[in-house]
């Protein structure tokens, strides 16, 4: 990057108002003196010669009233005209309204209100290896319109290209999903990537005059090689979650009603009739489909 980057200037232009009152009273001039011209044009007698002096003042006059309009500018709420003066930058005027300054300085305007950028998406590759699509939305703008203009050769362009680079970086270092414990990860971490994203931005965007006010990623999926293997396997992982649940709770209820029973000594039962009976509440709370009951008619050991 730049090591001596361009610092904006603030310039104090005249008030347009009060040169626009000076432009009229110049404009009465000019006409006075066309009016005196062609007064003394019509007084010639024959063979008398065109005042050429006076005639001079008058085109010369008439330019420079021409001139004076050129200096005359308006400003809306947070936009900027960055004034350039033969090559040389003079300052930047922020203030809104009307406004005039020296007719042969060159006037850029740029804006300096909150603008969004929405990346495309982008396929990338994760720290697995994973094929993934990503896409973030920026939130940014202007904040030194001398960088903007004169350290970058389109500041647009570059907020485009560094978002998409830094976004490729982040992707890189992320893994999509199912980290290690404890580890951030795309799908997982929204916060902490998105400040990670924006302070990215900001290194790389900072030559360019430009604050990124906010980061977030608006699109995170697999690649649509891989789409349908990841999402068996979440499929696969969902399930095997479940049932875990179901296993630990279903074991959890047979242990109370092998306490409720023995504590309150409504049946006894020995180790073969106890494992039976844990085998038999296990099918019924942890299949899937309804069990069909069978009632036995005689005893316990029949």
């Amino acid at each position: 990057m730049k090591t001596n980057p361009t610092v904006e200037k603030t310039v104090q232009t005249a008030n347009g108002w009060l040169m626009l009152l000076l432009d009229l009273v110049f404009l009465v001039a000019v006409g006075f003196l066309w009016y005196l011209f062609i007064r003394s044009a019509t007084l010639l007698r024959e063979g008398e010669l065109v005042n050429f002096w006076l005639l001079g003042s008058c085109v010369l006059a008439t330019i420079a009233w021409i001139i004076f309009q050129s200096g005359f500018f308006t400003l809306q709420p947070n936009e900027g005209r960055a004034l350039i003066l033969f090559g040389n930058y003079v300052g930047t005027e922020r203030r809104a309204g009307f406004h005039w300054t020296n007719p042969f300085n060159t006037k850029t305007k740029i804006s300096l209100r909150v603008r969004n950028f929405n990346t495309p998406k982008l396929k990338v590759n994760d720290k697995r290896g994973n094929p993934i699509e990503i896409g973030a939305v920026v939130v940014w703008r202007v904040h030194d319109t001398a960088q903007a203009l004169f350290d970058v050769n389109n500041y647009e362009e570059f907020v485009s290209v560094q978002s998409e680079s830094a976004l490729r970086l982040l992707a890189s270092h992320y893994a999509y999903d199912d980290g290690e414990e404890g580890e951030t990860t795309l799908r997982s971490g929204l916060d902490e990537i998105s400040h990670a994203l924006q302070g990215e931005l900001q290194v790389r965007l900072s030559a360019a005059g430009v604050v990124v006010e906010e980061a977030r990623l608006a699109h995170l999926a697999y690649a649509p090689e891989i789409a349908q293997a990841m999402l068996r396997r979440q499929q696969a992982e969902a399930i095997i979650s479940a049932r875990q649940k179901i296993v630990h709770g279903a074991v959890s209820m047979v242990e109370m009603a092998l306490s409720e029973l023995a504590e309150k000594q409504v049946v006894t039962l020995d180790d073969e009739r106890r494992a039976t009976m844990v085998s038999n509440l296990l099918v019924v709370l942890c299949s899937e489909n309804e069990t069909q009951p069978v009632i036995n008619t005689g005893t316990l050991y029949t």
